[in-house]
C-alpha cells in the first residue's frame, strides 16, 4: 500500500476500484463525473445518497457504522468522462475539517485489496473537501490524491463542477386562483432541465439544486464566474504562468523534464521602503512528509550536490532574481520525494513593506524560463511558501504555486507548516 500525498498519483492495475472515505464523525460522500472541461454533463452525474449510481460509478452508504463509499468500473465509464472526483463534507451542518481530517482508502473493487490511502494534512475551515479523483491519462486510468477544501460547504465544490446550487430553498410562491371567467392558461413550455433526485434529501445531504425556470423572454442570468483551471498544464506550449494553488506537470513532449533547473527568487522593497533582507531557502521531505534537509545562506549545498544555492542577498536591488536555487532533478536521491520553497525576512519586516515578490522556474541548460508566480497578495507575517515540487509515482515533477504565509524569520521555522502544506 502507498501513502499519497497531495498531488501525487498512480497507476491502477485494476478495472474495478473501490475508494472508501472515513474520519471520525460521519460524512456525507460523493462523485462528480467529469468532462475534460472541468464540468459535469447533467444531474445525471453527480452521484451520492439519494442518486447512488451513475454510468459506470456507484455510491453506498456506511449506515454510520462504515465507511460511506465510491466505486469506480473504469470500464463502464462513458466516452468524453475523463475524472472522477471523489468528495465529502461532514454531516453535521456547519462542521468543519478541523481536526477531523478524512482519511480515503483506494482498493481493489474485486479483491479488496488495497492499492493506496490519502489523508489530507491539517485542516481548519474547509466545509467539504475533494479528496481523490481517478481521472484518465495517456489511455490508462491513475488516481491522484487532492485533498482541495472548500469553506462554503458543497455549493462550493458543485459551483466548480457546473451544478447551480443554493443554500436554501426558495419558499413556494402563493398561487392565486383564476377568475371564473377568466379561461384557461396555456401550457407552460417545457422545461429543459429537470432536478435531480436529491431535492429530497435527507438530513445532512447537499443543498437542492435549482431547476432552471421554464423559458421567458427575459435574459438568462449570468453564469458563475469559471474557477481556476483544474486540468493539468505541461510545458508544451512554452512558458507556464500560474496562480496560487495551480499545478503544472514538468512534461515537455511527452517526457519528464529530469534535467537541472534553477528556482530564482526575487522582490523589491515596496514604494518608499527600506531595503529588506530576505533569504530564499528549499526544505526537502521524504515520502512520509519527514524532514530530510535545508537549503539555505548557511548551508548551500544538501542532498550529495543536487540541490545549491546561490548565497545570500541582503537587500532585493537590482533587476533579476535575488537569490537562486538549482536543483538537479535527475541526481536528487529516490527518497527525496519533495520540495517546499520558502522565503523568510530575518531583519523581521512584514511582506507587505515587499513589492513584486515572485517566484519562477528556469531550464539551466538553456535560460529558458519554464514556470512563474507572481505573488499578487501579501500579508503582514515573516515568512512566505512560494511554491513546491512534487515526485510522482511516475517519475515525473508537478510544480505548485502556493503563496501560503507563515510567522517565521527562519527557515527552521517552516519545516513543520511546509510538511503540513505537501
Amino acid at each position: 500500500m502507498t501513502a499519497m500525498t497531495p498531488g501525487s498519483n498512480l497507476p491502477l492495475n485494476a478495472v474495478r476500484v473501490t475508494v472508501d472515505v472515513a474520519a471520525p464523525v460521519r460524512l456525507d460522500v460523493s462523485a462528480l463525473l467529469l468532462t475534460a472541461d472541468g464540468k459535469v454533463r447533467s444531474d445525471a452525474d453527480f452521484i451520492f445518497f439519494n442518486q447512488p449510481s451513475g454510468p459506470g460509478v456507484t455510491y453506498r452508504s456506511g449506515g454510520g457504522a462504515a465507511p460511506d463509499s465510491v466505486t469506480v468500473d473504469t470500464s463502464a465509464v462513458p466516452p468524453g468522462i475523463e475524472r472522477i472526483v471523489v468528495t465529502a463534507s461532514p454531516d453535521a451542518a456547519g462542521q468543519t475539517f478541523q481536526g477531523i481530517e478524512p482519511t480515503a482508502t483506494v482498493r481493489n473493487a474485486d479483491g479488496g485489496a488495497v492499492i493506496a490511502s490519502f489523508t489530507p494534512p491539517q485542516l481548519a475551515t474547509e466545509t467539504a473537501l475533494v479528496v481523490v479523483e481517478i481521472y484518465l491519462r495517456g489511455g490508462a486510468w491513475k488516481v491522484r490524491a487532492v485533498g482541495q477544501g472548500y469553506a462554503n460547504g458543497l455549493a462550493g465544490i458543485a459551483t466548480d463542477f457546473g451544478v447551480s446550487v443554493d443554500e436554501e430553498p426558495a419558499p413556494a410562491a402563493a398561487v392565486t386562483p383564476p377568475a371564473p371567467a377568466a379561461p384557461p392558461a396555456p401550457p407552460a413550455p417545457p422545461v429543459t432541465h429537470q432536478p435531480s433526485p436529491w431535492l429530497t434529501a435527507g438530513a445532512g445531504t447537499p443543498a437542492p439544486v435549482t431547476p432552471a425556470p421554464a423559458p421567458v423572454p427575459a435574459a438568462p442570468p449570468a453564469a458563475p464566474a469559471a474557477p481556476p483551471a483544474t486540468g493539468k498544464i505541461n510545458l508544451d506550449k512554452g512558458r507556464v504562468s500560474l496562480q496560487k494553488n495551480q499545478t503544472v506537470s514538468l512534461v515537455k513532449g511527452g517526457r519528464p523534464l529530469l534535467s537541472q533547473v534553477k528556482m530564482g527568487l526575487g522582490w523589491e522593497p515596496a514604494f518608499g521602503g527600506r531595503d529588506i533582507d530576505l533569504d530564499a531557502s528549499v526544505i526537502a521531505y521524504g515520502p512520509q512528509r519527514n524532514h530530510i534537509d535545508s537549503c539555505y545562506f548557511g548551508k548551500l549545498s544538501i542532498l550529495n550536490g543536487a540541490v545549491k544555492h546561490s548565497g545570500d542577498n541582503l537587500t532585493g536591488e537590482g533587476a533579476g532574481d535575488d537569490e537562486v536555487i538549482v536543483v538537479d532533478l535527475g541526481r536528487l536521491p529516490a527518497d527525496a520525494t519533495g520540495l517546499v520553497f520558502t522565503v523568510n525576512s530575518f531583519s523581521g519586516q512584514k511582506f507587505t513593506e515587499v513589492a513584486k515578490a515572485y517566484c519562477r522556474l528556469i531550464d539551466a541548460a538553456s535560460g529558458e524560463e519554464l514556470v512563474r508566480f507572481d505573488l499578487t497578495g501579501a500579508e503582514p507575517q515573516t515568512g512566505v511558501m512560494m511554491a513546491k515540487l512534487i515526485r510522482q509515482f511516475s517519475g515525473e515533477w508537478e510544480m505548485t504555486a502556493m503563496g501560503e504565509f507563515v510567522k517565521s524569520r527562519t527557515v527552521r521555522g517552516m519545516v513543520k507548516p511546509a510538511a503540513q502544506a505537501l
